[in-house]
């Protein structure tokens, strides 16, 4: 794990670089990109500035499309070519800083609603040999009565009804996932399936369990999010950038294990890290506020967290958080965490570990919006009980007792008057904060401005290179 933190630079400075791998065959910008679609979407909706989001591996199209875009909508298009969090997501902040009145976004997504902006989702016309995926198929399912569901990345779902009309002759039961950009109208119907902006009715006789699942895609965290979300049923997938399709042997068991040792370790836990991992996908602010209710109610400090893309450099600076929940997308939350010095769970893994009326059903969950208030698998939390009352735990990793029960704040803490004092005698109000009184008692805040102490000289110019080989090392200073 020490190289996660540090290193001495040498294999940056030896490393050899090759050619650049070629980008995907994308044939005709037009076709690929949809741009008769995206243009009528944005005359139609009367918009005058456009964010155009791109993934890396597609920027080198964003200049040659914008200019096509704003010759065929007369409207000023902006090109968004660092996101904020995961390229999946809908960078509604970045598109807010150029004052943009809607977002096309192209490449893979993860199709979380949107709070603000109106979106476009042009995902690109990846290459799918349809015949190669029929035969991939029949290999993998030669029981032509099988009950299957087939599942694609989002690149390939302009190929499905193609694949659809020469698998469903021979399949019967075989039954197509729709790809739905935000939440579908109306309430969903007995044995329909809504998640990850995918939609598909199972009509077997003992419901989604009894069916399999085939993907088409990559390998990658769209794949694991389904495979842990629907753990009952066996997957294969069919990756058409290789051609061969096999069944998972991803063990879901183990990695169930794995995110159930998160949450023992969240139990654990005295100080949490709340990270904000998205600040476009709808419901994010509610689900904030629930989690800082629910670690209030649990009796932990909880700090809030907004750093970006989260890596281990960044989460190592905050020694005294014991451990970090990520409020992301779907497809984002799972975070291998590894790596981390210390560990990531998602706000489900948090409710597990702090909320006494949930209890590990087997359904495992990654879209953070179905724990909130009128959610499908939202769980009230109950009332709190004295501690001379609550049943004693012992932590499965320390072996040391622990409070589970909920309880209520100190009397000191619930006027919110007790978090302002007089700051000088200027009679000035200062918000005493636990979180800042905390850091004023390191011994280490930051660098130092020290505004007006020093003189002013001018600039000089320092040294050149980096730090393990300067230009000037091995000479005499003069």
């Amino acid at each position: 794990m020490a190289t996660a933190f540090s290193s001495d630079g040498e294999a940056a400075l030896r490393r050899e670089l090759g050619p650049t791998a070629a980008p995907p065959p994308r044939g005709d910008l037009d076709s690929f990109y949809e741009t008769d679609r995206a243009a009528a979407f944005v005359r139609d909706g009367g918009f005058r500035k456009v964010a155009l989001q791109f993934p890396d591996e597609l920027l080198a199209d964003a200049a040659a499309l914008a200019a096509r875009m704003e010759e065929a909508t007369g409207a000023e298009m902006y090109v968004l070519g660092d996101t904020t969090y995961g390229s999946c997501c809908v960078d509604e902040v970045a598109a807010e800083h150029v004052g943009a009145e809607a977002v096309l976004h192209y490449g893979p997504a993860c199709l979380s609603p949107c709070r603000k902006l109106p979106v476009l989702h042009i995902f690109g016309r990846q290459p799918l040999d349809i015949g190669h995926c029929t035969k991939t198929f029949r290999d993998l399912y030669p029981d032509r009565q099988s009950h299957v569901v087939v599942l694609s990345d989002v690149v390939y779902a302009h190929a499905m009804g193609e694949l659809e009309q020469d698998l469903c002759p021979e399949y019967p039961n075989v039954i197509f996932s729709r790809v739905v950009c935000g939440d579908p109208p109306g309430p969903a119907l007995p044995g329909e399936e809504r998640r990850f902006g995918r939609q598909f009715l199972v009509e077997a006789p003992g419901g989604l369990q009894d069916c399999a699942m085939f993907y088409v895609g990559a390998e990658g965290l769209a794949l694991t999010s389904f495979m842990l979300t629907w753990n009952r049923c066996p997957f294969s997938s069919f990756d058409p950038t290789t051609g061969c399709g096999r069944h998972e042997t991803l063990n879901v068991n183990r990695a169930l294990m794995r995110r159930l040792y998160l949450v023992e370790r969240a139990r654990d836990a005295h100080v949490v890290g709340i990270l904000v991992g998205t600040l476009g996908v709808a419901g994010y602010l509610a689900v904030l506020q629930h989690l800082r209710e629910l670690l209030r109610r649990a009796g932990k400090r909880s700090y809030t967290l907004a750093v970006g893309k989260p890596n281990p450099a960044k989460l190592a600076n905050f020694l005294e958080v014991d451990i970090f929940v990520l409020v992301a997308c779907a497809q984002n939350s799972l975070l291998d965490s590894s790596d981390f010095y210390r560990p990531i769970v998602t706000p489900y893994e948090l409710e597990l570990a702090c909320n006494p009326a949930r209890e590990w059903t087997g359904n495992y969950l990654t879209d953070f919006r179905d724990l909130l208030p009128g959610a499908c698998a939202h769980v009230e939390l109950p009332p709190a009980i004295p501690a001379a009352e609550a049943i004693p735990d012992i932590s499965l990793i320390t072996g040391e007792m622990r409070a589970t029960h909920l309880c209520e704040p100190p009397a000191s803490q619930l006027p919110p008057s007790t978090t302002l004092a007089c700051r000088d005698q200027t009679r000035a109000l200062a918000e005493i904060s636990p979180a800042a009184s905390f850091l004023e008692s390191r011994s280490w805040r930051g660098l130092e401005q020290r505004l007006g102490q020093m003189p002013i000289s001018k600039a000089t110019q320092g040294r050149r290179g980096i730090a393990i080989a300067y230009e000037d090392e091995g000479r005499e200073q003069p």
